[in-house]
This record gives C-alpha cells, structure tokens and sequence, in this order.
C-alpha cells in the first residue's frame, strides 16, 4: 500500500481517476436502490395449500392433509411440519433449515405433491405450493365506500379500481376483502321438487348443461372459412326460469315450475367496516424485491386518477400506508448520517485548525460511502434501517484513516521541515503498517458479522457486509487520495499563500501543538497520563471492575429482536368461539372497535373477518390508525397497552355472559 501511495502522489489523475470511477459506480447504484424497511430476508418455508368446497374439517384431515403430509415427510431437510384443517381447505406448512435453498425445497415439495394428486378427493382442487416471502407483504390498504348495495360497491371496486392497480409495476396481488361478487341464485320449493320428483342434483346439472358455449368446427364458404359456435350462454337472468331440468311424459318441467332464478350476491363469507361502516377493502401486496416506497406512492398516484372515474357517491380512502413510517425512518436516518459528517468535519477542524487539512480528511467520508452503494447493489441489498444503521455508524471510523496519514504527513511538514511532496511519501509510508492494522482489526470485527448464521445473520448479515466495504474504501482512500492532495494542497507554515485565518490563530514561531487550543488539552492530558503512571494499581482495577460490570449490566438492560417503533398504528387480532357466525364475529368486533375509537389519538378503525384462503368467519382483525406522533400525547405503546385493557374488559363481560347460558370460552391475541 505504500507503493500505491507513492504512485499516487506522482501521478495524480490516477488517484482521482480511481477514487471517482468508485464514487460514479457508487452514485448510479443508489438510484436503483430499492428502500424498504427491513431487508430482505428467504425463509425456507414452503406452504401446501388444498381447497376441496363444503368438506368438513375431519374429511379435510383424512382425506387431504395426512396424505399430504405423508408425502412431504420424505423430503430431506426438514425442521417442522404442521397443519391447518378447516372448512374445504387444508394448508401444511413445512419449515426447513436455514441452510436449505428455498427454490430447491419447493421444487422437491412439488415433486412429491405430484405423485399423490391422484388419490385426493375428485371434488378437490389442484394443490398450490408456494413460498413463503416475507418480502411479499402488503403495503397499502384502500377502503371503498358508497350510498348503494354492496354488490354494485364490489363490482366497482373490482373492475374499476382492482384491475387498475393490478397492472402497476411492482404490485403482485390485490385482494378484495368484505365484497359480495355477482351471483345467480336458484331457489327451489322443496314440495314441488318432490311433486314432479325432482332432485336438487338434477336441476344443477340442467343449469350447468344448458348454459354454456361449446365449440362447433368450421364451414367453408367458397373462399371463406367460418367458425363455428353454439351459442347457449344465457344473458338476461330471467331466462333461467325458462331452462328444462326434466320431463313428465309430454310435459317439460321448468325452473319457474319448482322455483325461481334471482340476481343476486354470493353468501357473504368475509366482511370489512370502516369506522363502523360498510365497505369494500383492497389489499395491495408489492411483489418480492420491489421498492416498498415506490410502490405505494404508484398506487396513490394511480389511485388519484380512478377517483376522478368513478360514480357519484363513490369515495376511495388510503386507510394504512407502510410506506409513511419508512420514508420517516429513511429520512430520519439520512439526516442523522449529514449531520455527523458535518460534526465529524468541525472536530476536524477544531483539532488541525486547517480548511485545506480539514477537506483533505473530510473527503473520505463522502467518497467512502458513495462508493459503498454500487456493493450494496451488487448484492441486492436495500437501503432499510439495517444498512443506513452501517452508514451512519461508519461516518466517524472512515475518517480515522484519513486523519491520522494527515497527521504525520503534517507532522513531518510543520516538525521536520520536509516539503509537502516528499513529506506525503515519507509520511504515508512510516504509518502504513499501522493503518493497515488498523483497519483490519475493524474489518476482523464487522465482516464476520455478514456471515453469521441463523435468523439474526439472515438479519445482520447487510449490516456487517455494508460496514466491511465502507471500512476497506477509506483504507483505499486514506492510501490514494489523502496523500495526493496533501502533497498539494497543504503548505508550509510560513508560505505566503497561507490562509490569513490560520496566520492569526497560528504564530509563525509555533507549530500546531503549541496554538491557544491545543495546548491545554496538551497539558490536562499530560497530567492526566503522569497519574495514571504514578497509580497503575488503580487503573487496572477500575479496567477490571469494568469488565466485571459487564454481566449484570447486560442481563439488566431489556432485549428485544427489533426495536420498539412508533409507527402510528397497531393490529388487534380476535378470535371468536370456533362456529361462531360471520354476524355474530362482526358484532364482537365491533364492540371493540367502538372502544378504541374512544381513546385518544386514534383516527379510524378497519374491521375485517374471514380473510386469507382459509376465510375464517370466526376470525376478526381490527386495524388502528393514530394521528402522526407529533399531534398527540400518548406513544403508541401506551395506546396499546390502553386497548389490551379494554379487550380484557370486553373479553370478561362476554365471557360472563356466555357462562350464564354455555360454557364458551373466548380466545383473544393482540400484535
């Protein structure tokens, strides 16, 4: 390295040359960074998913999720198995090492679900293996709303506004919550199926057999070809009473003649309330490895030209926004990381009392991590509160560096009287070995941290990479460009181009150690290092009193996997009695909703039941909104721990009312 220096103070387009390509790579690479929360993390979780309509939850078991379960078992690698039976669906979630490839894991699992398709149930559906992608998460929550039925409220939202966002880039899936789809309903007079001996199977079959388009081949018209279909899709609901599903002797049993045929909606099976009213929720998810940020600010934008599109009455709201509490946590952060490099500048300045030493150091702060951007895009890295936690703690190692080649290349210009250009040779090479040391005692503690294992090195593994990178371009930098410039920029002592500041606050018969500011801190320390020599039983004991205070300070102070944020909102999850309606699940949650309205700070209540592929209508979820933290008093902690109390409060009066008529017991869980 210290021939590299030599180089460099000689030829300086070299050194800039080299420290600019990694500033340029670097500059480019933070404009395709994606920002995101947390980073990204693959866990090899794969999930088996069965839907087989109307089967019970024992038949679900038997027939579907042994056989599953069974099959899957084989697979090596595994480090749990378990399952959910429910009402027509099925799902078995296999969990396995760390060290297992995800992309692998689900591969073998399709392997083998395919060997045993044939022997589920006919009336099941083909199975869906997935993974599971944390990264895939939803980002935006819109609430639609209108004076008119529900159905025509979801049919908007669906064809209007769903297939709108669908199409950003970025988006992966949109789900519709608390709608109810169009639907024809056939209702039978179960008298008049017997009178004309009539089953149920056999109208369904009727319905099914004489409402459909079926191909019909081609005819050729001289030099023309046409094709051919027949045309039996019915149009107008009313003429399903007219479609045949039998005949007594000469006469030809209708529909109108057991029943009627209804344009209706689908039996509600989820439902979502906004603030106690009805509505229709979109989830939008961003697909895995998107810009959470650019993601949301897409769909609002999106959002903003469907509304000027929609009906009279119609009324669209972004009820939770993921993206507002990272663009703060980035912002924040990023902030944090100017300020320090401006303070790591002045004390800079105050110590060398030089502009000129004062940019030659403090360019390694910039140039340094600029540079770290274009590895963070080569390893797929986003800028989350992971990485811009690096950045901003790397702020004041880049410079150390820096400095201290500035120091002896100073020194040997201001003590030994060598010319600038010989003294950046001179001087980088006596303390290069040192630097060099170092700086890999820095990397020997940051990089192992990039390959750790388990679920905490999946986490940190950006941070101790981010770090490393950092610390080896200001090693590159303190050897390249500091040098050159030094030799440059900085100038004797009684030069006469020297900066007139430094004239008055440095006599000319002094060196820098001698300055008004320097000394005292030259003398408190001196006294200082005299006594310390003098009692060296003491300061080995106070070392080791230090150490030993280690262990209980470590096991006093609070752990946690993440930190506690105030992100303006929570989620409370209720579970009613399992056979508990969709009404009598939405009342319950209601209850409790009316409740967290009432405290202080909270803006609006999202209430949605029967979610997810399960569709549970036991299952309730009541998402809070709270002003921004700056407009009210309590912390959301403090409003949560608020709410668990008035859950437990509604949580006893149910329980007190259902062991009057039945032993119920109500199960409650708060995230």
């Amino acid at each position: 390295m210290q021939k590299l220096a030599e180089i460099c103070v000689r030829r300086p387009v070299f050194a800039t040359m080299l420290i600019l390509s990694l500033t340029v790579v670097g500059l480019f690479s933070y404009k395709s960074l994606g920002v995101d929360l947390f980073p990204k993390i693959d866990l090899p979780t794969i999930t088996v998913t069965v839907v087989n309509p109307g089967a019970s939850p024992q038949e679900v078991e038997t027939e579907i999720t042994d056989k599953v379960e069974g099959a899957v078992n084989t697979v090596s690698g595994i480090d749990e198995l378990r399952s959910t039976s429910v009402e027509g669906v099925s799902q078995v979630f296999i969990t396995f090492l760390l060290e297992k490839n995800p992309d692998v894991a689900a591969q073998e699992i399709r392997n083998k679900i395919e060997l045993i398709t044939n022997e589920l149930p006919v009336t099941a559906e083909k199975p869906i293996v997935q993974k599971l992608d944390t990264d895939a998460a939803p980002v935006v929550r819109i609430a639609v709303s209108a004076p008119r039925s529900l159905r025509e409220v979801t049919e908007i939202a669906d064809k209007k506004i769903k297939q709108q966002i669908e199409s950003i880039n970025g988006v992966g899936d949109v789900q519709i919550i608390g709608g109810r789809t169009r639907e024809i309903q056939v209702w039978v007079d179960p008298d008049k199926l017997r009178a004309f001996n009539v089953t149920v199977a056999q109208v369904a079959d009727a319905v099914r057999a004489q409402n459909m388009e079926l191909p019909g081949g081609r005819v050729d018209e001289g030099a023309r070809e046409l094709t051919v279909r027949t045309m039996g899709r019915i149009i107008e609901p009313s003429e399903f009473n007219n479609l045949v599903v039998g005949n007594r002797g000469t006469y030809a049993v209708k529909i109108s003649d057991i029943g009627y045929a209804e344009d209706g909606a689908e039996e509600p099976r989820t439902e979502a309330k906004l603030n106690g009213l009805p509505a229709v929720t979109l989830t939008v998810s961003k697909q895995s490895g998107q810009n959470t940020v650019a993601v949301a600010d897409a769909v609002k934008e999106r959002l903003a030209e469907i509304a000027k599109t929609l009906p009279p009455g119609f009324k669209t709201e972004v009820v939770g926004d993921q993206s507002i509490f990272i663009k703060a946590s980035i912002e924040a952060i990023q902030t944090h990381l100017i300020e320090g490099s401006i303070l790591a500048a002045i004390v800079v300045f105050v110590f060398l009392w030089s502009f000129r030493s004062t940019i030659i150091a403090g360019l390694a702060i910039p140039t340094s991590l600029i540079a770290t951007f274009g590895l963070m895009a080569a390893m797929g890295f986003t800028l989350n509160q992971i990485t811009m936690l690096a950045l901003t703690l790397m702020v004041g190692i880049v410079i150390d560096d820096a400095i201290v080649v500035l120091e002896n290349i100073f020194r040997f210009i201001e003590e030994k009287g060598v010319h600038p250009f010989q003294a950046a040779i001179e001087g980088t090479k006596e303390i290069g070995l040192a630097v060099m040391a170092t700086t890999l005692s820095l990397l020997a503690v940051f990089l192992p941290v990039g390959f750790m294992g388990g679920i905490v090195g999946r986490f940190m593994s950006s941070f101790g990479l981010t770090s490393s990178f950092a610390i080896a371009v200001s090693l590159l930098v303190s050897f390249t460009l500091t040098p050159m410039l030094a030799a440059r920029l900085i100038k004797r002592s009684d030069d006469e181009k020297e900066r007139a500041f430094e004239k008055h606050t440095e006599p000319a018969d002094h060196g820098s150690k001698e300055s008004r500011f320097y000394r005292p801190i030259d003398r408190t320390y001196t006294r200082l290092l005299t006594w310390s020599m003098n009692h060296r039983w003491v300061i080995v004991a106070a070392c080791l009193l230090v150490i030993v205070s280690i262990i209980p300070l470590f096991m006093f102070v609070g752990k946690n996997f993440l930190p506690v944020d105030d992100q303006a909102q929570f989620e409370i999850n209720v579970r009613a009695p399992e056979g508990s309606t969709l009404p009598a699940t939405s009342t319950l949650a209601e209850r409790i909703a009316v409740d967290l309205r009432k405290l202080p700070g909270v803006t609006d209540t999202l209430t949605t039941i029967g979610g997810g592929q399960q569709e549970q209508v036991n299952v309730a979820s009541i998402y809070v909104k709270l002003t921004p933290i700056g407009e009210r008093k309590d912390s959301q902690n403090q409003l949560m721990v608020r709410a668990r109390s008035e859950v437990a409060v509604r949580r006893k009066a149910a329980d007190e009312r259902s062991a009057s008529c039945c032993d119920f017991r109500r199960r409650f869980s708060q995230c």
